[in-house]
């Protein structure tokens, strides 16, 4: 009877999305670049990363493309692998905080499978992924909208760094 209670499936965690943004300044073929680049590794049609202030210093107005970055929903599994084979399935303790993994990768040739293009050039990317627990809808739903607890919001770190191991065999130093 102890071990029912135990198991809660409200609990687990899973992905929410992934999103991977490449920064490009204010560099309009570098811009494209960005584009192709994430087309290529995930199929999905990239965005441009809008300034929404003037930076003088970096030479950037408001308005201007300032990168891309697509978001992936669903079926990421092939997608998360593949960005974590290219830091060798190793992330830094810093990297996971509360609901969500940070990490970047220098050069995209360190994917598997995807070779060095020069039309493309050296572009490196960041990676978000993002993690949630079952019924948060009941808080974002226009109707009949519910409240959730904060325990049931917040994932802690330690339980990101477990379900990393136990289904991508990522190790946090």
């Amino acid at each position: 009877m102890d071990n029912k209670k135990e198991i809660n499936p409200m609990r687990d965690i899973f992905i929410e999305k992934v999103v991977v943004n490449i920064g490009t300044g204010n560099d309009a073929q570098k811009q494209k670049s960005a584009k192709k680049l994430l087309e290529l590794i995930t199929g999905k049609k990239p965005i441009d990363e809008i300034s929404k202030k003037r930076i003088p210093s970096f030479k950037i107005s408001k308005g201007a493309e300032i990168g891309a970055y697509v978001t992936v929903r669903g079926n990421s599994e092939k997608l998360i692998k593949m960005l974590f084979d290219a830091v060798d399935n190793k992330l830094k303790e810093s990297s996971v905080i509360n609901n969500s993994v940070n990490f970047g990768i220098r050069e995209y040739i360190d994917l598997g499978g995807i070779k060095y293009d020069p039309k493309i050039g050296m572009l490196g990317m960041n990676v978000n992924i993002a993690f949630k627990r079952k019924g948060m809808h009941v808080e974002r739903r226009k109707r009949k909208a519910g409240i959730v607890h904060k325990r049931h919001k917040i994932i802690e770190a330690s339980e990101i760094k477990e379900y990393l191991k136990n289904n991508f065999d990522v190790n946090v130093v």
